[in-house]
C-alpha cells in the first residue's frame, strides 16, 4: 500500500470514528423524537436541546466531507517533517513505539464506541425492568420530591399527583388525618408489600425521572384491596388504582375499590 493509500486509510478511520458515529448517535436521537420514544431515555423538558444539538451536530457532520480523505494525515506528515531535525537519531525508536502503543489504544477505543453506538441505533428501546425498580427500591420517597408535594396535597391540589408525589406525602406528612379521605386514581406496577407492618397487600410502584434513566428511582405506596384483586395480581403487573387514602394506624396506605390490570403505558416514568 502506498503513502498515498495508507494517509487515505488512516484519514477514513479518523473520520468513521469521530464524525462517523457522532452522526449515527444524533440520527438516533431524532428518530427516537420523531417516534415519541425519546422519553424512554431522557427528561421529556431536555427533548428540544437534544433534537437541537443532534440537528447541529450532523449539520457539522455533512460539513466535515468537505475535507478530504487523509488530509489530517498530510498534516502530521508535513509537522513531523519540518521538526525533523529536532529528533536524535539514538531516539527516534521510542516515539515510535508511543505511537504504536497510541493506535492500539484508540483502535480498542473505538471498537468499543462502535459496539455501543450500534446498540444504541439497532436495539429496541425498552422500559426499565421490574427487577431494576426492584434493586433501586431504597425504602424511601425519591428525592427532590416532598415539602412542596405534601403543601399541596394539604390543600387539596392533588390532581397530577402521581405515584411519586403520594409516595412523598406518605413518607413525609406528620398528620396522616389531614389526607385521609382524599380519592385517587394512579397507574402503576405491582411489587411485592413492603415488611411486616409496612401497611397494605401490594405495593404500586413507579420509576421517577430527574434528567434521563441513569438517575430513575422507584416510588411506591401500599395498596389495601379485595383478596380477589390480590389473587389476580402477580409482580410487574401494570395496573390502575381507584381508592380512597385511608390513615391505618398512623400508616398512610391506599383503600382500593378496583384494581384493574392494564398494559404498560406509552410513557411508563414519572418527572
Amino acid at each position: 500500500m502506498s503513502s498515498a493509500d495508507g494517509s487515505v486509510a488512516r484519514g477514513f478511520a479518523r473520520r468513521l470514528l469521530g464524525v462517523g458515529l457522532a452522526a449515527g448517535l444524533a440520527a438516533a436521537t431524532i428518530a427516537l423524537a420523531l417516534t415519541d420514544r425519546l422519553s424512554l431515555y431522557i427528561h421529556p423538558s431536555s427533548h428540544v436541546f437534544a433534537v437541537t444539538m443532534a440537528v447541529v451536530l450532523l449539520v457539522g457532520a455533512a460539513a466535515s466531507f468537505a475535507l478530504p480523505l487523509g488530509a489530517e494525515g498530510d498534516h502530521e506528515h508535513g509537522h513531523d517533517h519540518d521538526h525533523g531535525h529536532d529528533a536524535q537519531p539514538g531516539r527516534r525508536g521510542a516515539p515510535r513505539a508511543v505511537r504504536s502503543a497510541g493506535a492500539v489504544v484508540v483502535a480498542a477505543g473505538g471498537v468499543a464506541a462502535t459496539a455501543v453506538t450500534a446498540a444504541i441505533v439497532l436495539v429496541p428501546p425498552a422500559t426499565l425492568s421490574v427487577e431494576l425498580a426492584l434493586s433501586r427500591d431504597t425504602g424511601s420517597a425519591p428525592l427532590f420530591q416532598g415539602a412542596d408535594a405534601v403543601s399541596l396535597a394539604a390543600t387539596g391540589d392533588t390532581a397530577s399527583f402521581g405515584v411519586g408525589d403520594w409516595a412523598s406525602v406518605f413518607a413525609t406528612a406528620t398528620d396522616p388525618e389531614a389526607f385521609a379521605g382524599d380519592e385517587v386514581t394512579l397507574v402503576g406496577f405491582v411489587t411485592p408489600a413492603a415488611a411486616p407492618g409496612g401497611g397494605g397487600d401490594f405495593a404500586l410502584t413507579r420509576l421517577v425521572i430527574t434528567h434521563c434513566v441513569i438517575d430513575a428511582q422507584a416510588a411506591r405506596v401500599p395498596v389495601a384491596a379485595a383478596s380477589a384483586d390480590r389473587r389476580s395480581l402477580d409482580t410487574g403487573q401494570w395496573v390502575e388504582v381507584e381508592g380512597v387514602i385511608r390513615d391505618a394506624d398512623g400508616r398512610l396506605q391506599i383503600e382500593a375499590r378496583s384494581v384493574k390490570p392494564i398494559d404498560e403505558p406509552t410513557d411508563p416514568y414519572e418527572y
